[in-house]
């Protein structure tokens, strides 16, 4: 079966809520690389949006996987398995949280951080204390919690109304966040780096008053490191880079390599709010997907995996600002470690096609944005050959 008839038939049978689809369909990938049905091959700059911590194909991931798959692959969650005790302690002991709750994906994380949030705040401060603060331009997920605190109301208003008591303030900003702090704030919500906006990191200072601020009006402070955690920024979360400890952090993406698998990590002063029954998902934190984790943080976790991250991203984000300063269509270049944005002077699609086009998949972000996330393994070779597509297309 030839691309054109597998896109055509699958246009007719799925939604069509993620608009075109690309002009390619993908059947394998190996390390950085994917092979499209034509045998074409691509370097992956979008690693499924920062999900391929480990590229493709990985043989010790796909040997734990479908090893614990052979044993036994989803229990109950009142069931403990070896698999999510060793992921749970795994991300407590390299982190400034207590405990765990595992979920699904990055949305389903989400949900959870803000109910137990606001199940913290009303036992703690009150029942009028059910209010949250986020951000302009911010990214959290889909499902209508995550979607009421998401700077994008060209997504919400679609499925207004929204969550009540949602108040909106500005990154970097510490003015707009406390005119917007009352006795009814439970927690604030905040993205380090701002990926789907455009990547916007969050001022090392700015995160510091928040964290002043929530602890002086005892409010919750909940870090989404859904696309910043599990080694993208050069650390195992970003929160490190600025030195700064929230109260409650979320996880997805990249701690399964693939693998749909969430997380919320939170302190034990908040995570004691989740008593019996008060939360729960059939899913999360069954055996293959602890596989997935566990085998993930093992890797990253080595002596000088994070050195190649940084090594690579410096790598890269020189080479950028080298293509901006020669004249290139770039008009800025920001992030941290392997994720970085640039911004373009030319239409993003025609961008995002001639990179397509000459091998090269990087991923969009705004309008006006190429977000570059390769997976954490690439090599210093990978990213110039990268920088020479960019170099050509732009």
């Amino acid at each position: 079966m030839d691309k054109t008839e597998i896109i055509a038939r699958g246009e007719a049978a799925t939604m069509k809520n993620y608009g075109p689809l690309q002009p390619i369909v993908i059947e394998r990938g190996e390390g950085v690389y994917l092979y499209d049905t034509d045998g074409r091959r691509y370097l992956d700059f979008t690693a499924g949006i920062a999900s391929q911590s480990l590229g493709h194909a990985h043989k010790g991931y796909l040997e734990a996987v479908t090893s614990q798959m052979a044993k036994i692959s989803h229990l109950p969650s009142t069931y403990m398995t070896e698999a999510k005790m060793s992921t749970a302690e795994l991300l407590v002991r390299n982190s400034c949280f207590d405990e765990v709750f595992f979920a699904n994906t990055g949305t389903e994380s989400v949900e959870g951080a803000l109910k137990l949030a606001r199940k913290w705040a009303k036992e703690t401060k009150g029942p009028e204390a059910t209010e949250t603060i986020c951000f302009t331009g911010s990214f959290h997920g889909r499902t209508f919690g995550a979607l009421s605190v998401t700077g994008k109301p060209e997504n919400a208003d679609m499925y207004a109304p929204a969550l009540s008591g949602v108040h909106w303030a500005t990154l970097n900003d510490i003015k707009s966040v406390k005119a917007q702090v009352s006795p009814r704030t439970a927690c604030i919500i905040i993205e380090p780096i701002q990926g789907e906006s455009g990547v916007h990191p969050a001022q090392s200072g700015f995160l510091a008053d928040l964290r002043e601020l929530c602890d002086r009006e005892n409010i919750a402070l909940i870090f989404d490191e859904i696309q910043t955690g599990i080694g993208r920024t050069g650390k195992l979360f970003a929160c490190e880079h600025f030195g700064v400890e929230p109260d409650v952090m979320t996880l997805a993406k990249g701690l399964g390599n693939g693998f749909p698998v969430g997380a919320i990590l939170a302190k034990k002063e908040f995570s004691r709010a989740f008593t019996a029954g008060a939360h729960g998902s059939t899913f999360g934190g069954n055996p293959a997907a602890m596989a997935a984790a566990t085998f993930v943080l093992h890797e990253v976790l080595k002596p000088g995996f994070m050195d190649n991250i940084s090594a690579c991203g410096a790598r890269l984000r020189t080479g950028l600002e080298t293509l901006q300063a020669s004249g290139k269509a770039i008009a800025d270049v920001r992030g941290m470690g392997l994720m970085i944005g640039v911004d373009i002077t030319k239409p993003q699609k025609d961008v995002l096609d001639a990179c397509r086009e000459r091998g090269l998949l990087p991923w969009k972000s705004g309008t006006s944005t190429l977000r570059l996330l390769p997976p954490l393994i690439v090599t210093e070779a990978e990213i110039d050959e990268g920088l020479a597509v960019l170099d050509a297309v732009l």
